[in-house]
This record gives structure tokens, C-alpha cells and sequence, in this order.
């Protein structure tokens, strides 16, 4: 007499431990590394530093900070309309822009005194009271973030600053550049009721743009 062993059971759960081995989401090769949908695997590359051990990108971050932050430093603000190209306004800038999301104090505070120390975030004092957060103090010493921009040193090492805002592009500069005329120029001010000549910032010549200004009304 032949007897036939069961093997169900034991075929349905090696399809299964098979299934689950299996990489069907294209999101790992097997070994926990990360895969393409189209096969493609992770890779890495080596970034070559030069002789101060930085980075491209963390030598530009380092000069924008020293920049940022160097004691009697102008830098100059277009603010530069999206569709004519026309600059709107003209100011000088005394150190740096700085965006509204920038603050001296965290505004959240979480954790506290568990009796046997502080925990779970780093210490602040706000009023009176002494309180945790896990709010990480930015690299410029204040809380927050800034609106998002691109920055760069040109081959002259002018540093630049470019927002792009909906209808205005604002762009900040550590030297003036050439533009061919400013709507409103905020280094010039003119008694109400009086023409105001706006001299263009790029230039020492005499190229001007006249404006109106309207009288109060009485």
C-alpha cells in the first residue's frame, strides 16, 4: 500500500516566505538598500573637498553667514516685477534682509522637570519660567526659518541673493547692478508735492527717471 504524504500545508507557507522575500514594490534590493521602481539601485560618490576640508556647498553656506553678518556691510535690494522686468524699488540694506519667520524665542515648548532633570529637548527661559524645546537654534543664533531663495558668489565674488514671490522678484546683491530704471527709489526722499527725480543706483552718470508725487490732500 502507497502512502501519500500532506505537503499543503507546508507548499502554501514557503510560497509565502517566498512572496514576502521577493522585492515586488521596487522599493528594496533584498539587502534593506533602496531600489527604483525601474530597477535602478542606490549608489554613492565620494565629494571632493578642497584644502579648508569644505564642500562646494558647505563653503557657501559658511561665506553666506560671515557675509550676513559682517559689522558695516550694504547690500542692495531690487524688487523687480515677474512680467515687464521694470525694478519697482530700489534700497540699500543695512547687513541683511531678514524674513518675518525669524525669531529669538522658540514658539513651542514641550517636556519639563521629571525629577531628575531636565529632558527630551534643550532648555529655554520664557518670562519667569524656565521650559524645554525641541527647537534647534539656527546656525545665524535665532529660531525660525527663512523665505526660500537661491544665493551665489559670481566669478567677480559678488554674493547674491534671488526670491521669486508671485509677481515680484526680489533680488539682493552685495554691489549694485545695472538696471535701466527705478519706479521707486527708497534712498531719495522729496518734500510732498514736489517732483521726485530718481537717479538709476548702477550708474554715476546723470540717467534719471521723474515721478510725481501727489500733494496731500486737504
Amino acid at each position: 500500500m502507497t502512502t501519500h504524504k500532506n505537503y499543503g500545508p507546508l507548499v502554501v507557507m514557503l510560497a509565502g516566505l517566498t512572496f514576502i522575500g521577493a522585492d515586488t514594490d521596487g522599493c528594496s534590493n533584498g539587502r534593506g538598500e533602496p531600489v527604483s521602481a525601474s530597477g535602478v539601485n542606490k549608489t554613492t560618490v565620494k565629494v571632493p573637498v578642497g584644502p579648508d576640508g569644505l564642500t562646494t556647498e558647505q563653503r557657501n553656506v559658511a561665506e553666506r553667514l560671515k557675509r550676513d553678518n559682517d559689522p558695516g556691510s550694504i547690500k542692495h535690494l531690487y524688487v523687480i516685477s515677474a512680467y515687464s522686468g521694470q525694478v519697482l524699488i530700489y534700497s540699500t540694506v543695512k547687513g541683511k534682509v531678514t524674513s518675518s519667520g525669524k525669531r529669538l524665542t522658540p514658539t513651542s515648548v514641550v517636556g519639563g522637570n521629571n525629577g531628575n532633570g531636565w529632558y527630551g529637548g534643550f532648555v529655554v527661559d520664557i518670562g519667569p519660567s524656565r521650559m524645554i524645546t525641541t527647537e534647534v537654534l539656527q546656525d545665524d543664533g535665532v529660531y525660525g526659518s527663512s523665505v526660500e531663495y537661491l544665493f551665489w558668489f559670481d566669478t567677480r565674488g559678488i554674493y547674491h541673493q534671488h526670491y521669486v514671490q508671485g509677481g515680484q522678484i526680489l533680488h539682493v546683491s552685495s554691489e549694485p547692478i545695472a538696471v535701466k530704471s527705478v519706479i521707486i527709489n527708497m534712498e531719495i526722499s522729496a518734500p510732498q508735492g514736489a517732483m521726485n527725480t530718481v537717479a538709476d543706483p548702477s550708474t554715476t552718470t546723470a540717467t534719471t527717471t521723474t515721478i510725481a508725487v501727489p500733494p496731500p490732500k486737504k
